[in-house]
């Protein structure tokens, strides 16, 4: 699991999304509120519904290199802010993902910890539930379980099983190599249309065959 965690963190989450196009994608409306960060971890669950009393639970149970996945169902005020960020970034966590909304944006920058949420409030909720930890939420559109593993960067988020993200990682670290040879050729005055299948893909489908656009580095 820790080499593939170190192989997830270097991958773009586009290239796993394109090394299965049938990958689980959470929400795009879900998004990194700290910029150029990427993450990938293993899933502890929690639902805060306008409460942010379920957090101390999620942040007492989950270990270095996880990332909170919090479901918030569709409540109106911030479950999580800077003092939630300060002391997962201290406990070694991945990161915070929420579905729903945050708050403290400019102490979450400074911190430098990934966070995802739908959005932004400056009222938070209650604190009256005392939270359940580790078991199946719904999330950005998903299901998700605890140990799930989360992947995100700029682009947006994943979240799937281990044994299916392990499954597609040489891929989609092939791709990441090909396009950086696709990049480094265009920089050196190649154009992009004779680096790749395109015209012989058009060309197949509009006779009806069965094709598949590729690179030619």
């Amino acid at each position: 699991m820790t080499e593939l965690l170190a192989r997830l963190r270097d991958l773009q989450v586009s290239s796993l999304c394109d090394a299965d196009k049938s990958l689980p994608v959470v929400d795009p409306r879900i998004r990194a509120l700290v910029p150029d960060v990427s993450m990938a971890g293993p899933a502890v669950t929690v639902s805060c519904v306008d409460d942010h009393l379920p957090m101390f639970a999620a942040l007492a149970a989950a270990g270095p290199g996880s990332v909170l996945v919090v479901a918030g169902a569709g409540g109106h005020r911030a479950v999580s802010g800077e003092l939630f960020a300060t002391e997962a970034h201290r406990r070694g966590l991945a990161g915070i993902v929420v579905d729903g909304l945050v708050r403290d944006v400019r102490g979450l920058r400074a911190i430098g910890l990934p966070v995802f949420a739908r959005g932004t409030c400056p009222a938070s909720g209650s604190t009256r539930d005392p939270g359940t930890v580790d078991e199946p939420v719904s999330f950005g559109g998903l299901v998700v379980s605890p140990g799930d593993l989360v992947c995100g960067d700029d682009d947006g988020l994943l979240i799937a099983p281990p044994d299916r993200l392990a499954g597609i990682v040489d891929t989609a670290e092939g791709i990441e190599a090909a396009e950086r040879a696709l990049v480094s050729a265009m920089r050196n005055g190649h154009d992009l249309h004779s680096l790749t299948t395109v015209a012989e893909h058009v060309a197949a489908l509009r006779r009806g065959e069965p094709s598949a656009l590729g690179f030619k580095v």
